[in-house]
């Protein structure tokens, strides 16, 4: 319990230090708030498409594996995979909205 609580409270104290080293950007840099926003929205967008690309992975092999296990249900197992792939890829094209909204 002790620990926990030196824990929490270095949490805490390193989180209230943190806005002290905040500080704004120089005048002439040339890092402003735009290049940050461009490099996250690619990290963002890597990010989705890589979850997608798995999750995508992941339903087909469940669809192919069940479609062998009950040659009968396939028009179901069928749907529902199509219906699954088409939710899965909207959150990629979701991302890829939102980035470029926020970016252009």
């Amino acid at each position: 319990m002790k620990k926990l609580m030196y824990s929490l409270a270095s949490l805490a104290v390193l989180a209230g230090a943190t806005p002290a080293f905040a500080q704004e950007a120089a005048a002439g840099s040339g890092m402003g708030s735009a290049n940050w926003v461009a490099i996250t929205a690619g990290f963002a967008m890597a990010i989705a498409s890589s979850i997608c690309g798995m999750a995508q992975a992941k339903a087909t092999a469940a669809a192919a594996e069940g479609m062998a296990r009950n040659p009968g249900a396939t028009a179901g197992i069928r749907l529902a995979l199509i219906l699954g792939l088409a939710f899965i890829e909207s959150l990629a094209l979701y991302t890829f909205v939102i980035i470029f909204i926020k970016v252009a």
